[in-house]
């Protein structure tokens, strides 16, 4: 329990910490998602719906898709740990009266 008139604030955490908390879960998931993906679509047929004039491998249809799906869900756990750091460290008490 937190007593009031103390000043308390969470340690900050390292960079590696704080690196390893929004790339791995993000990593997971475009991985995951890259699977249910082109286990229902081909790659090739995804990307000449898309972009009909590119001709693409199925391989680099692979890696486009797995990026893609990283850089979304990289985005997603970003705005996550910005909304969950501690308001202490950036909004101060209100002064009474």
């Amino acid at each position: 329990m937190i007593q009031q008139g103390t000043d308390f604030d969470h340690p900050r955490r390292s960079l590696a910490q704080r690196a390893g908390a929004v790339l791995w879960p993000s990593f997971f998931a475009a991985g995951v998602g890259t699977v249910v993906l082109f286990a229902l679509v081909d790659p090739v047929d995804l990307f000449d719906l898309i972009f009909p004039e590119a001709e693409i491998s199925r391989g680099l249809g692979y890696s486009l898709g797995f990026f893609s799906l990283w850089i979304a869900t990289f985005s997603s756990s970003v705005f996550t740990w910005i909304l969950l750091r501690p308001s202490s460290r950036y909004n101060h008490p209100m002064r009474p009266g």
